[in-house]
């Protein structure tokens, strides 16, 4: 692929609903919170949704299921801005982040940490309809939220660090519901983080050139030429987890046919895996929403 032909991966494109329809003043923290990209809000909203229905056996009550979303959307953005104010000096030097608004300079830092002190305090508030249980469970995963930006300085796999602390709603749902977390529960928060380790592996060979510059470390880094063959294996492992966990936790046929979906849905994210097409590897990134879907469905199935 020529340089004239290579696509521009930018995460961010100029004349999106952010320019034409927010105010100037606006447009910098939507961007921050990843607003405009909320690709990540549904990866970290259907893991938690399945595990509310596994352990109501069912529907969950409307309250739980209001704040588990409004929770997932809040601590979601907030690691967004945690991840761009670490990455601020880095951001501008790498294709996809050029256009963020802490490193083109059209927010500043200090604006940028009042911003994430108040989506802090906007999450922190939902503890108030959680069990001391779960807020416990909560205050635990802050410290992972925390260092998770800067683990691609000193470790190859922030990208695991990442699937535990985006699916960590998956255990708190269930301590808020059944008061406890099985074993079952704990397969298949495990299958969530290898999930994540397949697909935002995929995700980071967009950056790999640009990471290597800047002598920063991924999964993608590490994996190199086997980039293909051990996401297939981080996905293997995923469907063998979800299996064996949702059997533990008594999911029905359903729920088993639900499986077969996603086995074959990232199968073909496998297959169609190319280590010499960046773009094609974010268009597998935002296929992981269908692989979200077919997981909440299965699960609710799976208790009929």
């Amino acid at each position: 692929m020529t340089a004239a032909s290579r696509p521009d991966l930018t995460d961010i494109h100029r004349g999106d609903w952010v320019d034409r329809r927010l105010p100037q003043a606006m447009r910098p923290y939507t961007r921050l919170a990843r607003l405009d990209r909320p690709v990540g809000i549904w990866l970290t909203l259907f893991p938690c949704w399945a595990a509310l229905f596994q352990a109501a056996h069912g529907l969950p009550g409307l309250r739980d299921l209001l704040v588990f979303t409004l929770g997932a959307l809040l601590m979601r953005s907030a690691g967004s801005t945690i991840n761009d104010i670490a990455d601020r000096k880095f951001d501008g030097h790498v294709e996809r982040t050029r256009f963020r608004p802490l490193a083109n300079g059209e927010i500043g830092l200090p604006r940028a940490i009042l911003f994430l002190i108040v989506q802090f305090a906007l999450a922190a508030s939902l503890l108030v309809f959680l069990t001391p249980d779960t807020r416990l469970l909560a205050v635990c995963v802050v410290p992972l939220v925390l260092v998770y930006p800067f683990c691609k300085r000193f470790t190859h796999w922030p990208q695991a660090v990442l699937g535990a602390a985006f699916n960590w709603g998956m255990l708190m749902a269930w301590t808020q519901v059944a008061g406890h977390v099985p074993i079952g529960a704990v397969l298949m928060w495990a299958g969530a983080v290898a999930w994540q380790i397949g697909y935002d592996t995929a995700y980071a060979y967009v950056d790999v050139r640009d990471d290597q510059r800047l002598g920063l470390k991924s999964t993608a880094i590490l994996f190199g030429a086997h980039g293909k063959a051990l996401i297939a294996l981080f996905y293997g492992l995923t469907v063998a987890a979800w299996s064996v966990g949702g059997w533990m936790l008594g999911m029905s046929n359903l729920y088993a046919i639900g499986m077969v979906a996603i086995a074959a849905h990232l199968a073909w994210q496998a297959w169609r895996f190319d280590l010499d097409r960046p773009e094609i590897s974010y268009r597998l990134f935002l296929a992981n929403i269908l692989t979200g879907v077919l997981l909440a469905v299965a699960a609710l199935a799976g208790t009929w």
